[in-house]
This record gives C-alpha cells, sequence and structure tokens, in this order.
C-alpha cells in the first residue's frame, strides 16, 4: 500500500543543530533511554530500549520559514521532540504513518505559505490508520491555499510529523 502523503522527519541540518543547541537555546542533554517506545521525530520510529536520545525544543514553522522567508508571526511555536543523541539512518519506509495508533487522538494543523494558521481538525486514528491519514490530508489540501500540515499527539502537543503538498496536487 501507498500514499501521495509522505510525512516527514526533521532534516538532517536541523538535528545537527539540535544536538548542541535546542530552538528554545538550551543546550542538548542526551541520556539512555532504558524503556524506550517514544517517538522519534529523526527517524519516525518509536526509541528502541537502550538508546542514546534527547528530548529538544524544536520550531518547525521558523525553520521552514527561515529557508523560504515565510513571517508565520505568533504561530511560531515550539514544543518538545525526542530525537537521537547521535546522526542515525533516517527513516525507514516500514510505516506510511509513523506513531499511528488506532483510537489516539492528533491534531492536524493547516498552514498557508506565509506560515500562517488557515485551519485544523482533530483526528481520532480509525482502524485503517492509513485511509484515515490519508482522508485527512485529502481534506486539508483541497484547499489551495494550504501548504503543509503538522500532524501533533493531543495529549502533549508534541509535533508527530510535518507533511508538505504533494507536487501537482
Amino acid at each position: 500500500m501507498s500514499t501521495q502523503y509522505t510525512p516527514r522527519p526533521i532534516e538532517p541540518k536541523a538535528l545537527a543543530q539540535l544536538r548542541e543547541r535546542d530552538d528554545a537555546g538550551r543546550p542538548c542533554v542526551p541520556y539512555v533511554d532504558e524503556e524506550g517506545g517514544s517517538p522519534l521525530r529523526c527517524c519516525l520510529r518509536p526509541i528502541p530500549a537502550g538508546d542514546r536520545v534527547a528530548l529538544v525544543a524544536y520550531a518547525p514553522l521558523r525553520r521552514w520559514a527561515a529557508r523560504t522567508g515565510a513571517q508565520p508571526g505568533a504561530y511560531d511555536e515550539q514544543g518538545p521532540v525526542f530525537i537521537h543523541a547521535d546522526p542515525c539512518a533516517g527513516p525507514v519506509e516500514a510505516d506510511l504513518y509513523p506513531f499511528a495508533r488506532a483510537g489516539a487522538l492528533r491534531t492536524l494543523r493547516r498552514y498557508d505559505a506565509r506560515g500562517r494558521i488557515v485551519g485544523g481538525r482533530l483526528l481520532e486514528i480509525p482502524e485503517d490508520t492509513t485511509a484515515g491519514f490519508d482522508a485527512a490530508f485529502e481534506e486539508a489540501f483541497a484547499d489551495p491555499e494550504v501548504t503543509q500540515v503538522h500532524v501533533r499527539a493531543v495529549e502533549h502537543g508534541c509535533l508527530q510529523f510535518v507533511v508538505h503538498r504533494p507536487e501537482g496536487a
């Protein structure tokens, strides 16, 4: 099964910077996660028990705006994400949508080319996780202003992944 929507991890350049100092200006503090299971945003996988990781503040719109010249203004939020403390191999194309657990709640925030929020919705992930996310992204990108969608966990507000408008859509 495939989809036209591609979940994006945090980019390698940003990861290198976050491993030094996070987007809140704090130094990275690595530790060994003995239990594992939390979502890693560098490789879009759960933390394997015993991996060396860090919890850092990440501002996805701020970093995107720095590359594109957008002005997100007050929508420039930052939040906690887990990353490997050392460079990793990146995502493995095993799961179409990472961290997709049926019954979990996600908020899908829609942003325009200026980095301003233009809507969003709550998604309770259905049993067919791929179909559920595909339908939510189809709905989001039906609005021609939407250039990207940020998927966040409702419980802690953590960014799960970002999806950009597919080319030609």
